[in-house]
């Protein structure tokens, strides 16, 4: 049997469709407020900011357990990056095993499952070394995939709840700016002014809640459904081996699992890799990505 080297998943990068919305949007939002012969300092407002990320994490934090909380503000940070390719990696691994399965047996997947880094898959080898019923195998990984991604829904719901509060809570900071222009109604020449610096508050809450926090939300359910494909493919695969399929008809299932750009890359011919290859190649997904 021919060798290939499968090239590793790539390890995580700048998202740079994040990173140039939120410059796009800047700009814009900055570039308008220009052109209508506004300054940047009229939107410079310590206390707005205070009151409006204050009042909306506050608003979170009660809504949210701690543990979850905290978890969303971890994930948040992966929004701006894209996770590794796990794909290809994955779809090459249950090629190589179902090659050995077919040459040594099911009972081999049990000496591989030592070398597999994902917990996950090797749960799912671990099973099915061991004969278990492939219904039972699949019930019990959907549930544990489902756990997984529940745990991420979690994690979206927590930035989905900050956009939906941030601008109520920028109104309120534009009301209680409001309070004190109106203490001072007498001095009409500064009533303009203060109008407009109340309503800052107003415009950091609707800017953080569409430009910031929803988006963030959207990407990272995204990631979530891109994690459940990568499960979903690990079970149908194991389960696959365990009935005998042949390696290339493995290749070609997983296709449709494949993300569209990666389907024409996985329609390019290929030999099955040997299970040192991909063991020595493949990295893990990390935990939670």
């Amino acid at each position: 049997m021919t060798k290939t080297k499968v090239s590793p998943a790539s390890s995580a990068r700048p998202d740079l469709a994040t990173v140039f919305g939120l410059l796009i949007a800047l700009a814009c939002i900055g570039g308008g407020l220009l052109l209508e012969g506004g300054k940047m300092a009229d939107i410079r407002q310590g206390t707005a900011a205070i009151i409006v990320l204050g009042g909306t994490f506050g608003a979170v934090l009660v809504t949210s357990p701690l543990p979850v909380f905290l978890r969303a503000m971890k994930r948040g940070a992966s929004a701006f990056l894209v996770p590794p390719d796990h794909f290809g990696a994955t779809m090459d691994r249950m090629a190589a095993l179902a090659e050995r399965a077919r040459r040594l047996g099911l009972a081999s997947l049990e000496v591989e499952a030592v070398h597999v880094q994902d917990r996950f898959l090797q749960k799912a080898l671990g099973l099915a070394a061991d004969g278990v019923d492939l219904r039972v195998l699949r019930e019990m990984m959907n549930f544990d995939a489902d756990v997984e991604i529940d745990r991420a829904e979690e994690e979206v719901r927590v930035w989905e709840s900050a956009g939906g509060y941030a601008p109520t809570v920028g109104i309120i900071g534009a009301v209680l700016g409001l309070i004190q222009v109106m203490k001072h109604l007498e001095n009409l020449d500064e009533v303009g002014r203060g109008i407009a610096v109340a309503f800052v508050a107003t415009v950091y809450g609707v800017f953080s809640a569409n430009v910031i926090f929803l988006p963030i939300a959207g990407k990272l359910k995204s990631y979530s459904r891109d994690r459940g494909r990568l499960r979903e493919m690990m079970v149908e695969g194991v389960v696959s081996i365990a009935e005998g399929m042949n390696p290339k008809l493995l290749r070609m299932k997983f296709e449709a699992l494949l993300p569209s750009q990666k389907t024409l890359r996985a329609k390019a011919p290929a030999a099955v890799p040997t299970i040192s290859s991909v063991r020595s190649s493949t990295p893990a997904p990390a935990e939670g990505s």
